[in-house]
């Protein structure tokens, strides 16, 4: 199975139990089409520096990743019907600027959708 942040598919990454998911090289989060946070990997939450239980049942881009709700991010999810793109970007919420790659992850008739993040 292929765990690389650009070869990871929406079905690996919901069949990976939490440890699994937690031992990813890569920050990852799910979310529900409403936008709550469901998964949220150990590698993330080390990074960020905000817990799992900080994040986990919060709203992604209105509570945790503010800095990513734009156009740039939040909007693709709003108006892609499918979503697989990697693009450049600077974190910049509670950090000081902080150059990651980002993939956006989506489908029809999969309700969760993830960022990945690639530091």
């Amino acid at each position: 199975m292929r765990m690389s942040f650009s070869e990871i598919s929406l079905e690996q990454l919901d069949s990976l139990s939490a440890q699994d998911a937690d031992a990813l090289p890569f920050g990852a989060i799910g979310f529900a089409s409403t936008g709550i946070v469901e998964r949220y990997n150990a590698t993330e939450s080390r990074l960020a520096g905000l817990s799992q239980e900080r994040v986990l049942g919060r709203h992604f881009f209105a509570e945790v990743a503010i800095c990513m709700n734009n156009f740039m991010v939040a909007q693709r999810f709003e108006d892609a019907g499918s979503l697989d793109e990697t693009i450049d970007y600077v974190l910049t919420l509670r950090m000081r600027p902080t150059p990651v790659k980002l993939r956006l992850l989506m489908r029809p008739g999969h309700d969760r959708r993830y960022v990945l993040i690639q530091r």
